[in-house]
Order: structure tokens, then sequence, then C-alpha cells
């Protein structure tokens, strides 16, 4: 069985009621009138990312709810990312997975880190990932090619960062042995990148990564553009990849930087019931205002868009959901 990259973080189950207690709490505790509270299960794992990450975050708001609301025990595991995520989703050792698409694609036709295909279904599309080649502002480096001898982070093994850079990389006709690597998680990178251990790391997530955030605090950044291979990459590897831009100001940036994007979705095993998926989604935009006030990004979650979960299918639980909710 595959062991997750890091801690297992264990949230304890929300005690929701007391002798003190109102009766109007006590509905709120035990999922007050949501119908589909019943069919969620007891217990649940969710497998996230590095935790100054966006994965992470939203992970652990969600367990909040399931906990707080609903009473279920819930585990967030800090993985490397997308490709643990599938590994340990068909290990059984997670129910709840996020991933980008890309990894996703790898994983359902059983190739690149996958020996087999992988029985996978969404529950939704959720936000999407930005590519990110992070260099201290005053860098030398204004373009892949400019890596050449330098401290490179790539992203943690099994990682969908590590998946991207791979193929970012062959695109740019830069070989990885070209580089000084060191295959860091987010968390990693950020501190290594701070201490000055190295010159530049790539990142696939959301934004406004919290890490990243953190760190343009303290140490001017700069991000290199990428959209010069996401043509490459959409004939060599699926229209998952697109052009994206990270708006001017985030992180700092004082001009929109062109890159490449990636959705993300939420997957779990096809053997989950249809009730319980039903539950996990009606979960997610029932209490999406509660998740964005934790993860801005959780504020991304349409009703319109989340049914896109190319090159999955949705669960039939999932399915069920948006045709009652008329999507």
């Amino acid at each position: 069985m595959t062991t997750p990259t890091g801690r297992h973080v264990r949230r304890a189950v929300a005690a929701c009621a007391s002798l003190a207690l109102t009766a109007a709490a006590l509905a709120g505790c035990s999922g007050g009138q949501d119908s589909w509270a019943a069919d969620l299960p007891d217990e649940l794992t969710i497998a996230t990312g590095g935790t100054t990450g966006i994965y992470y975050g939203y992970g652990q708001a969600l367990a909040e709810v399931l906990e707080d609301r609903y009473g279920i025990d819930v585990e967030v595991l800090e993985t490397g990312g997308s490709v643990d995520n599938l590994h340990l989703l068909d290990d059984g050792a997670a129910d709840v997975a996020f991933t980008a698409a890309d990894a996703l694609e790898d994983a359902v036709a059983g190739r690149g880190d996958f020996d087999a295909p992988v029985d996978v279904q969404a529950l939704a599309r959720v936000y999407d990932d930005f590519g990110h080649l992070v260099v201290p502002a005053g860098s030398d480096v204004e373009e892949i090619a400019d890596l050449r001898g330098l401290r490179v982070s790539t992203g943690a093994p099994r990682s969908g960062t590590a998946l991207i850079t791979e193929r970012v990389l062959a695109a740019s006709g830069v070989d990885a042995a070209d580089l000084q690597v060191s295959e860091l998680g987010i968390t990693e990178s950020i501190d290594a990148l701070r201490a000055g251990t190295i010159d530049a790391f790539f990142w696939s997530g959301g934004l406004r990564t919290p890490g990243l955030v953190e760190l343009s605090q303290e140490v001017p950044l700069r991000l290199v553009p990428l959209e010069g291979v996401v043509d490459q990459l959409r004939v060599q590897h699926g229209d998952g990849y697109r052009h994206g831009v990270v708006p001017e100001g985030v992180y700092g940036s004082a001009a929109d930087v062109e890159t490449l994007a990636v959705p993300n979705v939420l997957v779990v095993p096809g053997g989950m019931s249809e009730d319980a998926a039903y539950g996990l989604v009606a979960t997610l935009f029932a209490h999406r205002a509660t998740l964005a006030g934790q993860v801005p990004s959780a504020a991304l979650l349409d009703r319109t868009r989340s049914v896109y979960t190319t090159p999955v299918d949705l669960h039939a639980g999932a399915l069920r959901y948006y045709r009652d909710t008329k999507v």
C-alpha cells in the first residue's frame, strides 16, 4: 500500500452537543434539514497536498464542515499532490482526492506513473491550477532556457507539479540533466528559495497559493512566463492544458504573466455509493461560502462548470445532484 508523503493529520470529531446548546444549534450540528446528511459516510479520508498549498487548505476547510455540521470523522492527508493522491485512492488509503486533470488522464489510461488504469470518477471540477516558475525579482532568468546550470526545484516526487515540470522542460528543449535539480514540495521549495539554497522552483497551483503570498511579503518575487509551451503541450498531451494568466498584483507582480492552466478535479473511487457521492457534492455547494471564507479558490466552484470533468465521468451520485439542481 502506498504511504502518503508527509504526516497524516487526524482531525478529531467536533463535539456537536452539550447540555448548554440550544435546540437550534443541535439541529445545525446534526445536519438540520440537509436531506442528504444521513447518506454521508461515518468516516472519510481526504488526500490533499503540501500544507502551504490550496489542496491542503481546501481539504481542511471541507473536513471542518463535515465534522462540525455532520459529525463525520475526517482525516486529512498531507501528500505529494495529484499523482500521490490518485495512488492513495487506488490503494484504498483515501476516499476523496484532489487532482489535476493531466495526472488524472494518466491514471485512467494506466500510463506514466500508473501501471494499470485507476477506477476513479469525479464529484466536481473545482478550480484551475496555474503554472508557476518562481524566481527572486532580481533573477536573470527570463525564460525556461535560462535555468540551465541553476539550482531548480522541479516539484515533489509523484506530484502534479513534477509531471507538468517534466513536460514543460521537454517542450522547451531543456534537459533536466542540465539543471541542478531538487525534488521539493511547495513548502520545502518556498523555504529553500527564502534561504537562497535554490535559484528557482516550479509549482502548479491555484491563485493565490497561500505559501507564495506569504513568501512574496518577505522576498520580492517574479513569475517567468510559460505561455510559449502551451500549444505544444496541448498537441502532445491533450487539451486539458490551456493558456492562462496570473493577474497583475498577484504575489506582487508588476504586470500580468502569461502561463499555462489545467483544471483540478475532486475525485472518488468508482465504487463509492451513489448516495455518499451525492451527499459530498451537496455539501460542497451548500457550504461553498463557508469554504471560501478559508480558501478563496472554493468560491470558484460553479454548477455550470463543475460538470466538465474530462478525462473522467461524473460519479452517478454527482450526476444525480446536478440533475436535481437543474444543471
